[in-house]
């Protein structure tokens, strides 16, 4: 079964493109164009890795939606953003993001980040079956 990425960004066109490249990756995307969108998607069905826009033109951005998927879920969530800067990466990285990828998205960058989150996220829960005992 391939894994399920949720991209959460305001941009269609970011939407499309990510949704494209993962499914070539043959991952299957699911897409929201607002936190609140997003968090319905989370509540409806298993989510391996969230992919998040930093400024949503929504009621709530990234970093707001960040700490509320983190309150509730223990999946990866890479941030992007079209607008970074070191601190904010930081913020982010404090906040819990697993990494902070910078558009115009970069396709290995991207691949290279969700396979790093997919693989921690496993090796995390390997980690707490063999705690289990």
């Amino acid at each position: 079964m391939s894994k399920r990425i949720l991209i959460i960004d305001d941009e269609i066109s970011i939407r499309e493109t990510l949704a494209g490249i993962l499914e070539d990756e043959g991952f299957t995307a699911i897409a929201a164009s607002s936190a609140e969108e997003g968090f319905e998607l989370l509540e409806s069905m298993n989510v391996d890795l969230v992919l998040l826009d930093i400024w949503l033109g929504d009621t709530m951005d990234g970093m707001a939606a960040l700490e509320k998927i983190r309150e509730r879920y223990s999946m990866p969530v890479i941030m992007i953003s079209g607008h970074g800067t070191i601190e904010t990466a930081v913020q982010a990285t404090r906040k819990g993001a697993f990494d902070f990828v910078e558009k115009p998205l970069s396709y290995d960058k991207i691949i290279l980040a969700i396979s790093n989150g997919l693989r921690f996220a496993k090796l995390e829960q390997e980690n707490r079956l063999l705690r289990q005992g």
